[in-house]
């Protein structure tokens, strides 16, 4: 019979980790409660496998760099009327990925246009594939570098390689002068290998060529993007700013007209109050028999050094 630490020996030359560690208790469970071989086995593998996918999982989500994990049931849809779950079926398939279909969500800041992106993608993994979470302005900055260091193919198959590439943010921040360029060979290639990408941005189509600096560039871009893809803008308020009951923080609408003066620590009124001017004292109101005068307290606007008195 083979001794326990020949068989944590062998299992661990077969790279069964969780089974090494759990086949002790499955066995004493198997013998209390009178498993079949059959029975036994098939619960051990089983467990190797749930365990082997769950690391999988947290490996491949640790390299998309999300900033956030979201899924696609933390979404509240209630707020939105222009997107719906059953809208994103599709997105949300392992077909999404195989066929290279994309999405880009538009829509003003805190709608859940990165929410969606981080759920779609997250959904990919699940179904086996790899993704990877990028903002435009740090693919730009990242691809423009490596072109001025002499490597700009080892940096572009960074974005080209993933089943699944997020560019978050375009058109929020100012892009360098070679934003389309750099940003045309990505998409170029991935649409070439029929690779699903995903972008958020707060702008219109039409003025991606003022935010990449090149408007048919840009074109080309939004072109190959939506050749097997689709535009979905996000409306409703602000999830960010929905509990203060706006719609849209920087409207003249919600801005809130202040009548009272600003408070400090809770203090009602100033406890000095400014100084006032006094009245001057004149010869008639302290009679004319006195020849000397009281001083008068006179506010005398302050001289700046430097600044000559006005004429």
């Amino acid at each position: 019979m083979v001794a326990d630490q020949e068989l944590d020996a062998l299992l661990k030359r077969l790279h069964l980790a969780n089974t090494r560690r759990a086949w002790r208790e499955l066995a004493r469970r198997a013998e209390q409660e009178e498993w079949t071989y059959h029975d036994f086995l098939t619960l051990l593998v089983t467990e190797e496998i749930a365990h082997r996918q769950q690391t999988r999982l947290e490996r491949v989500v640790r390299r998309a760099r999300f900033p956030f994990l979201k899924t696609i049931d933390d979404f509240n849809f209630m707020y939105q009327s222009t997107v719906r779950l059953a809208l994103l079926g599709s997105a949300l398939s392992a077909d999404f990925t195989t066929e290279g279909h994309c999405v880009i969500f538009n829509g003003k800041p805190g709608r859940g246009k990165t929410h969606l992106a981080i759920a779609i993608a997250y959904r990919a993994i699940q179904h086996g594939f790899d993704a990877l979470f990028v903002t435009a302005a740090e693919l730009i900055d990242d691809l423009s570098a490596g072109f001025r260091a002499g490597r700009f193919a080892a940096a572009l198959a960074t974005y080209t390689h993933p089943a699944i590439l997020v560019v978050d943010e375009v058109g929020y921040l100012t892009c360098g002068t070679d934003a389309a360029n750099v940003l045309f060979h990505v998409v170029n290639d991935r649409h070439r290998k029929k690779r699903a990408m995903i972008f958020t941005t707060n702008k219109p189509l039409n003025q991606w060529g003022r935010v990449l600096h090149d408007e048919d560039l840009a074109h080309a871009i939004v072109d190959r993007v939506l050749e097997r893809g689709r535009f979905l803008t996000l409306d409703g308020p602000s999830m960010r700013t929905k509990h203060l009951g706006i719609d849209d923080p920087t409207s003249d609408g919600s801005q809130t007209v202040v009548t009272q003066p600003a408070r400090i620590s809770g203090i009602q009124a100033p406890e000095f109050p400014e100084p006032t001017s006094v009245p001057v004292t004149t010869a008639s109101s302290v009679g004319r028999k006195s020849k000397s005068r009281s001083p008068s307290f006179r506010r005398t606007p302050p001289r700046l050094t430097g600044c000559s008195e006005p004429r």
